[in-house]
């Protein structure tokens, strides 16, 4: 590994691979809720071979870890996703695409090859399992064994954060550069239907290439941010930055009904902000509203002519569409001033107004790009209450399951992924929804690390 390698934050610490596959009973400690049966799993980049310089954590292979919860007992096991980048190196024994940088570094056996590395998103929807990234098809994977197996056919590309509509089980989607040519402006939008079927699939050209990490749905409408965190071709075969923060592009969001489809996009703006992950949109009459994690700049990317970005933290903010009024704007308002990431809520109120949402919180006691703590807010009373992690320690995206399929908004547990520093392990830990400050009721402890990863969620035993 050369100093520029050594150096980078994310092949550092909990950041670097755990190559080993492995399977293990899990010592718990406390009492597992006799309710909590399933699976929780989690996602994240994992790069089979040591990385080149222009690595981004963005691009490392995906590696999943699930986590088996049956009779008060917890087995955990992690699998690579065999995808056809990581087999075709696999092969050869070593590294063979570039990440970011200039195309022109990659082997030559890579040249034309499928590059996916599926290791953002892991969800169920229709009896599947799938390991989902920006730029490919769904992997699907089983959910018992973890095994590879190959890709689900949705129309082309699927971005890593589907929605699935809880009255119609529909899964609706998008993908951004939707065709061959690198950095295209082209969005694409698509439904599959319960049985994951695909209903439909069409295309259109956003203001300009954007990274579109993530997107709304509610009962009637689609809402896909197109945000100036920039895609250039040219600029990346020059040797600048391929993604990079673009501020004077201005910020977009297209508004479209889902009973119409793309002809119906309509455009709003705001001033320059970014936005990696929404927690929840609803509308009432003629106003959608949309909760989002905003930034004030991109973080972990540069400004376009490569200078390093400005340090940016996300917090909770209100976005307010007004479809009947006169303007295009976005009204914009803070809900909460803790900075935090990974949004979550009770996804059987998705696209539908809700009062309960969590978070991972970012005090800055683990260390950049990680988070401390677990807030959760009650948008009702405006109340929040966080549990605390030690100093260094770090938490993942905490998932909400409900207690029953019946049971009120917010009735249920969150379990979450936590990184003990000082141990150098990992564990599952599963707390109290409506009281994550009183610390998890049980913990699942690993015998290594889990490395930071993006997201997971639960897929429940029935």
């Amino acid at each position: 590994m050369d100093g520029s390698q050594a150096v980078s934050p994310f092949l550092r610490g909990n950041f670097a691979p755990v190559r080993g596959e492995d399977d293990f009973e899990l010592e718990v400690v406390g009492q597992l809720p006799a309710g909590l049966a399933g699976s929780l799993y989690r996602n994240g980049p994992n790069p089979q071979f040591e990385p080149d310089a222009d690595y981004h954590w963005f691009i490392g292979d995906g590696m999943v870890h699930g986590f088996h919860v049956e009779d008060g007992k917890v087995r955990y096991a992690n699998r690579y996703v065999r995808t056809p980048k990581w087999t075709l190196e696999h092969q050869a024994g070593r590294r063979l695409f570039n990440t970011w940088g200039d195309p022109r570094k990659a082997d030559p056996l890579a040249l034309g090859q499928d590059g996916g590395v599926a290791n953002t998103n892991i969800l169920w929807h229709a009896g599947r399992l799938l390991a989902l990234e920006e730029g490919h098809s769904p992997t699907r994977m089983d959910p018992f064994t973890l095994e590879t197996l190959g890709y689900v056919d949705l129309g082309g590309k699927v971005t890593a954060h589907p929605k699935i509509d809880p009255d119609t089980g529909e899964m609706v989607f998008f993908a951004y550069m939707d065709e061959p040519m690198p950095f295209s402006r082209r969005v694409g939008y698509g439904v599959a239907d319960a049985a994951g079927r695909l209903t439909r699939r069409e295309s259109f050209e956003a203001p300009y290439c954007s990274m579109i990490h993530d997107f709304m749905v509610t009962r009637g409408h689609v809402l896909i941010p197109v945000l100036p965190l920039t895609g250039d071709l040219q600029r990346a075969m020059s040797g600048g930055p391929a993604f990079a923060w673009e501020p004077r592009k201005g910020a977009y969001v297209g508004v479209m009904r889902r009973d119409a489809g793309v002809e119906s996009l309509r455009w709003f703006n705001t001033e320059a902000n970014y936005v990696f992950h929404v927690m929840n949109a609803w509308e009432e009459g003629e106003r959608i509203f949309a909760d989002v994690m905003q930034y004030e700049t991109a973080p972990l990317f540069p400004n376009a002519d490569g200078g390093r970005g400005e340090r940016s933290e996300a917090r909770l903010v209100r976005w307010t569409f007004d479809l009947a009024g006169n303007s295009d704007t976005i009204k914009r308002e803070a809900i909460d001033d803790l900075p935090g990431e990974f949004p979550r809520f009770d996804e059987r109120r998705s696209g539908l107004s809700y009062r309960h949402g969590w978070f991972a919180a970012q005090t800055g006691k683990a260390g950049e790009y990680r988070a401390d703590g677990i807030a959760h807010i009650d948008l009702t009373t405006g109340r929040r209450s966080t549990f605390d992690l030690p100093p260094g320690d770090a938490i993942s995206e905490p998932v909400f399951v409900p207690r029953s399929a019946a049971a009120e908004e917010g009735d249920g547990w969150i379990v979450a992924v936590a990184y003990r520093a000082p141990e150098d392990r990992s564990e599952m830990l599963v707390l109290d929804a409506q009281d994550v400050a009183a610390g998890p009721i049980a913990t699942a402890k690993v015998p290594r690390r889990v490395p930071f990863g993006f997201h997971g969620n639960w897929r429940p035993a029935t």
